[in-house]
């Protein structure tokens, strides 16, 4: 009876030593990142962070605006009265 060896994986020993070669060969790549949309997808990644960053600025000047007006002398007695009446007409 011929049996074939195997590992401990269950894979037989010449099976295993191809797919380690095949892992480690160096050739072109290939796949859905080869070529020209791996070099878009690599200039891609410097618009995405510069949307961060233009989006990151425009949210703190919003929100410097926003602390302006609400600190006003007109907005901050607004809603200090509103604040009044509220606990006023709780029962």
């Amino acid at each position: 009876m011929d049996e074939e060896r195997t590992t401990s994986t269950g894979r037989s020993p010449a099976r295993t030593a191809a797919r380690a070669r095949a892992r480690t060969r160096s050739g072109p790549p290939t796949g859905p990142r080869s070529g020209a949309a791996r070099s878009r997808a690599n200039t891609d990644r410097g618009v995405v962070t510069s949307e961060y960053a233009v989006g990151l600025i425009a949210a703190v000047g919003f929100a410097g605006v926003l602390y302006k007006v609400v600190t006003s002398d007109r907005v901050s007695a607004a809603l200090y009265g509103l604040v009044e009446r509220a606990l006023d007409a709780a029962p």
